[in-house]
């Protein structure tokens, strides 16, 4: 028989409970990221006081002149670093600042590599003015060019073919193409560099984890100036003369005593190679790209300066840069229609002139600034993607463009997405060199995790023995609304570990603590409701709808109060703070589920049996029993008289 018009079925809302949960742990058992056998795919990601993690310390310094950053720079680099190592949600990494240049990171897991979090991603887009060999060979030809290839139809870059003059390196490097979207004709295609036994950097690649830092070496001078002069002395006079009497690279074959002279240089460190001037390194020949591509962060960071950098063993001379990293306004990570991985760039409005203007100077070789080496297959000059101290990539210019762009290449999901993040975020403002990388174990955290669980035990247990003696019947619904509220929160936790890297903390676990006193004052207010409507003459059956409705509001102001506040901690606080208020939120908004879902459908289902009705059973006792004394002595409304 159908319920009566009106009338909740509680049945139904169960069954929508019991999807919620048959969803959920799918997902936990199946969903992507799990593996192992089950006992793993049901463990939660545990944050740096649980399980330990990785520390990095970063040492700041403006510049290759070694001066510490000022402090308004180096919080700004905290913040920046914090978003980028948060890209992917709640991870619960610890930033903070230690002396006046350093920033030490922390995040769960063991081994974690870091070193890209610290690069400072500069981006600068250069001409490639000229090209020689860098591999350090006693001669230094030009690179011949290889066979024109035609531009794909869409205007993308269109890869060389493979009887090129001069071998391509291994890999496919990256390169710069128009972005399907945008307007603007021709495109650009990559041009072979010479061979060289040196590898393709890959896309993310950054010189700060290779580079030492001036403080674990020996004293340097703090000027550029004095550093220059230092190297002066270092290679002797006749090597200095005559790598400054050169206005090209040096050929040495016709002159051996020249190859005896610059010898020195190939001795020098990165460091020392860095503060020697544009013109020195690239016309050197014993200046190799392993020494340029190992040079400190920042050294070819001021976009109004010529600059030399590798790509594949070649040296290149760059233009001064024409389109730097802010004006880029946004970057992301897309397959494109190959299903290949690449960074969407898209430019402000000024940035967009920039690059437009760039490429025309780059398609029609303004004032032939681009020499015979330098030019693509095509005739074309090349523009360099200069991230840090590394080339990305140098495609040739095909045709101006003038709208957005993307950076591909041998990208995976994780290289495109840390770019995209570096170049979303911003540059930092100062520059890194890693210093220490150490693994922390979590001995204190593993103890005060047992203590809290113990503790949270025992207070819940109490809840339990003390719901089932003053509420009877009632201490049930308490009892398996808790279990199914924590289930709920246990599945939820992993899934969001799998999905947006949150991590349960300490702080974690008391947030959910705190949220279980919250859904104990629920419990309260509905069951005291309930017998203030049976009080007021109504049956144990007809107060429930009663009750419920009357208590709803107020159990949802409560609740919603709750959630704003995590919602408000959440957005001011930092660190492990941004871990509680996550974690009340989520246990608050389950909780909520639970009650509209599993609380009021089985308290109506209870008031439809007699055990309800029984005083010692359904915990009404006080209720029932004054009712029924009432009903028992009704009033007489008449006054006898004397």
């Amino acid at each position: 028989m159908a319920p009566p018009q009106g009338q909740m079925r509680p049945g139904r809302q169960l069954a929508v409970l019991g999807l919620v949960f048959v969803v959920l742990y799918l997902l936990v058992f199946f969903s992507g990221g799990a593996s192992g056998g089950w006992k793993d795919r049901l463990e939660p990601r545990l944050g740096l006081d649980l399980i330990g993690g990785t520390r990095l310390t970063l040492e700041a310094t403006n510049s290759v002149d070694g001066k510490p950053p000022t402090a308004a720079n180096l919080e700004e680099a905290r913040q920046i670093i914090e978003s980028r190592v948060n890209a992917y949600g709640v991870a619960e990494a610890e930033v903070v600042t230690e002396g006046n240049r350093n920033i030490v990171i922390s995040l769960p897991g063991e081994n974690r590599d870091l070193t890209d979090v610290g690069s400072a991603a500069e981006l600068r887009f250069r001409k490639v003015l000229k090209a020689t060999d860098g591999s350090g060979a006693t001669a230094a030809p030009a690179p011949s060019a290889s066979p024109s290839a035609s531009p794909a139809p869409s205007g993308s870059a269109s890869p060389a073919p493979s009887g090129s003059a001069s071998p391509k390196p291994s890999g496919s490097a990256p390169k710069i193409t128009a972005s399907p979207s945008a307007g603007g004709q021709g495109g650009m295609a990559p041009t072979p560099t010479p061979s060289a036994s040196a590898a393709a950097p890959t896309p993310s690649a950054s010189a700060s984890a290779a580079a030492p830092s001036p403080s674990a070496t020996e004293q340097v001078p703090q000027s550029v100036e004095q550093q220059r002069k230092a190297v002066e002395q270092k290679v002797g006079p006749a090597a200095w003369a005559a790598a400054t009497a050169l206005k090209a690279p040096a050929d040495v074959t016709a002159d051996p005593s020249l190859a005896e002279k610059l010898k020195p240089f190939g001795a020098l460190s990165p460091q020392e190679i860095a503060v020697l001037p544009v013109d020195m390194q690239f016309n050197v020949p014993t200046i190799t790209c392993a020494q340029l591509d190992k040079r400190p962060p920042a050294s070819i960071k001021d976009e109004k300066q010529r600059a030399v950098a590798c790509e594949s063993g070649a040296k290149y001379l760059l233009d001064v840069a024409k389109v730097v990293g802010t004006d880029v306004k946004d970057a992301s990570a897309q397959l494109d229609q190959t299903s290949s991985w690449v960074v969407s760039l898209q430019f402000t409005g000024k940035g967009q002139e920039h690059w437009t203007n760039l490429t025309r100077e780059a398609f029609t070789n303004e004032g032939q600034a681009c020499d015979q080496t330098a030019l693509g297959q095509d005739g074309k000059c090349r523009v360099a993607v200069v991230l840090d101290n590394q080339i990305v990539s140098s495609p040739e210019i095909q045709g101006v463009l003038t709208g957005d762009s993307q950076i591909t290449g041998s990208f995976d999901n994780k290289a495109a997405n840390a770019l995209a993040s570096q170049l979303r975020y911003g540059a930092l403002p100062v520059t890194f060199v890693p210093q220490e990388q150490q693994n922390v174990t979590a001995t204190l955290g593993d103890s005060q995790l047992r203590a809290g669980l113990l503790a949270a035990g025992i207070g819940m247990l109490l809840v339990i023995i003390y719901s089932f003696f003053y509420y009877r019947l009632l201490g049930s619904v308490i009892f398996l609304s808790l279990v199914l509220s924590a289930l709920l929160v246990f599945g939820a936790l992993v899934v969001l570990g799998r999905s947006i890297g949150f991590t349960l903390t300490l702080a974690g676990i008391a947030g959910m603590i705190v949220s279980l006193g919250v859904a104990a004052d629920s419990f309260v207010i509905y069951f005291e409701r309930l017998k203030d409507e049976i009080r007021e003459g109504r049956s144990p059956r007809s107060a429930v709808p009663r009750a419920w409705v009357r208590a709803r509001r107020t159990i949802i102001s409560a609740n919603a109060i709750t959630l704003m506040s995590a919602v408000v901690l959440y957005i001011v606080s930092v660190g492990t703070v941004k871990g509680f208020a996550f974690a009340l939120g989520l246990a608050t908004v389950l909780d909520l589920v639970v009650v509209f879902l599993f609380r009021h459908p089985i308290m109506t289902m209870f008031a439809r049996t007699r055990a309800f009705l029984s005083p010692r059973v359904s915990g009404l006792g006080r209720a029932l029993p004054a009712r029924s004394a009432e009903q028992a002595n009704p009033r007489n409304p008449r006054v006898k008289e004397a």
